[in-house]
């Protein structure tokens, strides 16, 4: 079995996670990829290393040919999202079973293979739930459904009035992630970490410090899950 890869955004963005790992520079066509390689596991963080990328900027094609060319052969990606409904506040972790990305058109293939029904792998995500359920780690939601929108900015209230009514959060990364993830090869589940309610869904209007806010709040909680559950994955 090759490696287990841990893709994280802005929850632990900043944060020097892992500790102790050594930065290691992947060459692939058209760029170099940064990772923390820890052994048995690696993290890539999905905005860059020193220089921030937006969501609709991130090249997933380089980011996930550089975790491969590493040997891994699965992934685990976290991912900040926005609550759907009140009851999915913050600190609310979910891992969703399907997505929605109708705007969606990337695929590093270019022959009738992209042709190809897109998805979390369910083996691999049922070993994530069981690992993270054995390991007594936050509480995690099992199911629910993943929109992603184009970003960078966040949706208008309007928006997420027709979202809310077919999906349960909403992001900017994870399905795009997860497409390109299965074209090449990489089984992919992710862990869903609600660090604000969408626009319109709370009191008042979201705001981007209320968002950050939210990550940092979440943040102690979502490396203990992980410092939990790494570990039983990466066997």
């Amino acid at each position: 079995m090759g490696r287990l890869a841990l893709v994280g955004g802005n929850s632990i963005l900043g944060t020097g996670y892992p500790p102790g790992a050594e930065l290691r520079e992947v060459e692939v066509p058209g760029r170099t990829v940064s990772v923390a390689d820890v052994g048995s596991y690696v993290v890539l963080q999905r905005h860059g290393l020193g220089r921030y990328t937006l969501p609709h900027a991130i090249d997933n094609a380089a980011n996930l040919r550089a975790l491969r060319e590493l040997g891994c052969d699965r992934v685990l990606a976290v991912g900040s999202v926005g609550g759907l409904r009140t009851e999915l506040g913050v600190g609310t972790f979910l891992c969703p079973d399907d997505f929605i990305a109708l705007h969606l058109g990337v695929s590093v293939l270019d022959d009738e293979r992209g042709h190809r029904v897109p998805g979390f792998d369910r083996a691999w995500r049922t070993r994530v739930i069981e690992a993270w359920s054995a390991a007594d780690a936050v509480s995690l939601i099992n199911g629910g459904v993943y929109w992603q929108t184009v970003g960078p900015r966040f949706e208008t209230a309007a928006e997420i009035r027709l979202i809310a009514s077919h999906a349960d959060v909403v992001g900017m990364t994870l399905a795009a992630e997860c497409v390109v993830s299965g074209e090449l090869g990489l089984p992919y589940a992710a862990i869903c970490v609600v660090d604000n309610l969408a626009h319109g869904v709370g009191k008042k209007p979201l705001s981007a410090e209320e968002v950050a806010a939210g990550a940092a709040a979440n943040r102690e909680r979502l490396i203990a899950g992980l410092d939990a559950v790494l570990p039983e994955l990466a066997k």
